[in-house]
């Protein structure tokens, strides 16, 4: 037998030869059920056993047996075919079948307003899949962070050809407020107006800030005003705009839910400022598993349902 410090160096279908050999007692029977020759499948054992340096099998004019050495092979070997053609059929589900593990990052605006909702559905509807969630601002590298898909806003990756990066969604920043601060300051009937209003901003240089607008018929119109408030991120927008502090400048999809939930109205719903795009991030080269690609495929859905909850901002 091989020894215990060498490894097998032949040919895994000689050894399934042998295999079929023992399980269905000729030569003749295995060749057909494999599809080859006589002469093949003979070969394939010969070989087999000048690899391993011991006889397999005990061959007369009339049949073929396995020696105590085959038996023992024999035992070893169906058993490690068994435990590789699982492997090989968990390789082979992971393209067809939404299974296993899944990790994902996205930037916190996303990751806290916009991902809950997307992950508890996909949960239900693919129980199998379990979901790591990373949720920062930091562009983690994939490879490193063994990272199935990055959700990212404006990704220029997909020009690069190390990765894949369809793009998910076109983003729109639209004006909110709370009701009970409309109900306070009153409703801006047009962008003069918001001049006279508290505006909470994200990410704004200090001093006064211009804020772009269109209305989607070819007009546009600017704003500029010293924000109230502004802040880091747009999930703390949000925040602010939910707890009556004023006007805020959000993403439609980041606002969504609050809309949904009558926590936040749109104001001046005919404006809104471009946002980019969201790609979704993923390593290029290599067919995307199923667990990933109906993820995506789900993510693209539930925003786009999202995007005509919330209007045109």
């Amino acid at each position: 037998m091989v020894a215990g410090s060498e490894t097998f160096r032949g040919v895994l279908s000689d050894v399934r030869a042998f295999c079929a050999v023992v399980d269905h007692g000729t030569v003749t029977q295995a060749a057909e059920i494999l599809g080859e020759t006589k002469g093949s499948i003979s070969r394939r054992i010969s070989r087999l056993e000048q690899e391993l340096g011991v006889t397999l099998l005990a061959r007369t004019p009339r049949a073929v047996s396995p020696t105590v050495e085959g038996l023992a092979f024999h035992a070893k070997a169906q058993e490690s075919l068994g435990l590789l053609d699982g492997a090989l059929e968990t390789a082979r589900n992971a393209r067809t079948l939404p299974r296993g593990h899944l990790r994902v990052t996205t930037s916190i605006d996303f990751g806290i307003e916009v991902m809950p909702d997307l992950v508890a559905g996909f949960r239900v509807l693919y129980p199998q899949v379990t979901i790591d969630l990373l949720i920062t601002d930091a562009r983690l590298d994939l490879a490193a962070n063994r990272i199935d898909l990055a959700l990212r806003l404006g990704s220029g990756e997909g020009q690069d050809g190390g990765y894949r990066a369809p793009v998910l969604a076109h983003l729109m920043i639209g004006l909110y407020a709370a009701p009970s601060y409309l109900a306070a300051r009153g409703i801006p009937e047009s962008l003069d107006d918001l001049g006279a209003h508290d505006l909470i901003l994200s990410r704004e240089r200090l001093g006064s800030a211009s804020v772009r607008l269109s209305d989607g018929q070819g007009r546009e119109g600017h704003v500029t005003a010293q924000p109230a408030i502004r802040a880091t991120d747009y999930a703390t927008v949000l925040r602010l705009t939910r707890a009556g502090a004023g006007i805020g400048h959000i993403p439609s999809l980041v606002a969504a839910r609050a809309l949904k939930e009558g926590a936040l109205v749109p104001v001046l719903p005919d404006w809104a400022s471009r946002g980019g795009v969201l790609r979704a991030v993923s390593l290029a080269g290599r067919e995307l598993p199923a667990r990933v690609r109906l993820f995506r495929d789900h993510v693209r859905l539930g925003l786009a349902a999202m995007r005509e909850e919330a209007g045109p901002g």
